[in-house]
């Protein structure tokens, strides 16, 4: 890894623990942000019918080390599953500095609308579970943890949550 690159990633990591705003919105503070979050995903499950979750907060920095490199690269696809075997992940990004917390986990949760409860992968009205993906990971039964972070760059925001114990499991029925 370049000493440029490290200094990014030390210098983006450093931001993320001071506590120095590394959201989109100017007026989400990240002292906000767990708790933000936190409440965005309960009230998906609390229509869904199922318990709420509890910050983890070794998930957390799991997701901002993620969230990181994403920003740091650039780029946006799924970390490799078997470096977060048992943990789920959804991912999200968009324009730098133009989106609340609340819109972020939103673009998740409004999957709900191609949802019909059943067995995993057949809980899409469209037929494909991946456009539902995101929100079954919100609501499935037996997720009880949750840790996110947001990363940004120039150009866009990340945001990254994992879920312990991961979700969108073959064979089991989501409510």
């Amino acid at each position: 890894m370049s000493r440029l690159i490290k200094a990014s990633l030390a210098a983006a990591v450093a931001a993320l623990c001071a506590g120095a705003p590394a959201t989109a919105a100017s007026n989400n503070l990240a002292s906000q942000f767990p708790s933000r979050i936190l409440a965005a995903h309960n009230a998906v499950r609390a229509r869904a019918g199922v318990q709420p979750l509890v910050w983890d907060p070794a998930l957390g920095n799991a997701a901002a080390a993620y969230a990181t490199q994403l920003a740091l690269t650039n780029s946006f696809h799924h970390s490799d599953r078997h470096a977060r075997t048992g943990t789920g992940e959804n991912l999200w990004m968009g324009t730098h500095g133009a989106f609340s917390y609340d819109s972020m986990v939103g673009a998740w949760s409004s999957e709900q609308r191609y949802f019909v409860a059943g067995v995993f992968p057949a809980v899409s009205r469209s037929g494909n579970w991946e456009d539902v993906g995101h929100y079954t990971q919100m609501v499935w039964p037996t997720t009880t943890r949750i840790g996110c972070a947001v990363a940004s760059n120039a150009a866009n925001d990340f945001l990254v949550c994992r879920y312990a114990s991961a979700g969108n499991i073959d064979g089991r029925r989501v409510p």
